[in-house]
């Protein structure tokens, strides 16, 4: 039987402040995705906001770990959790588990993102939840979310172009 994971204070407190950095990604003309890597004794090892407007592959995820991953091995980062705005999509997905990194809380669903984004050339949508990509893995990876779903729209509100939402 496989425990149900419980959000702690520590991960509420630490998704407002992605929720806000995923703002300001997108005040400062990205897509508004943003992440940061926490050590379970709550010390910000990286943040990141998305970049993916020059790089595709720039998500705000991906620049998290990447930063996390210069600093730390596998082995000291499977106590830490990735915080995201957004449900990680698939290539995020598996970044998280090639860094190491063992657990992931996010805010907003990836079928929430693609009610919000549609067909939106900018966000074509991955509909392969983080859960079924940690699955296929063969170490575990504790999920929790979505969580804040409400505030986590905000950042989105208008920014996608989908004739679906007009």
């Amino acid at each position: 039987m496989t425990a149900i994971a419980i959000a702690t204070a520590q991960d509420h407190a630490f998704l407002t402040e992605v929720l806000a950095l995923a703002q300001r990604s997108r005040d400062q003309g990205h897509h508004p995705f943003a992440a940061m890597v926490v050590a379970a004794d709550g010390t910000v090892i990286s943040s990141a906001m998305n970049a993916s407007s020059s790089d595709r592959t720039a998500h705000a995820e991906m620049n998290a770990l990447r930063l996390a991953s210069q600093q730390f091995g596998p082995a000291e980062l499977a106590t830490a959790t990735l915080y995201a705005n957004a449900e990680p999509c698939a290539m995020c997905s598996g970044g998280t588990y090639w860094s190491g990194v063992g657990r992931v809380v996010y805010a907003l669903s990836e079928a929430s993102l693609l009610q919000l984004t549609g067909s939106d050339p900018e966000n074509p949508t991955l509909a392969l939840p983080c859960r079924t990509v940690f699955a296929a893995g063969q170490r575990p990876t504790e999920v929790i979310g979505p969580l804040h779903e409400d505030e986590a729209r905000l950042a989105h509100a208008g920014f996608w172009k989908n004739p679906e939402n007009d």
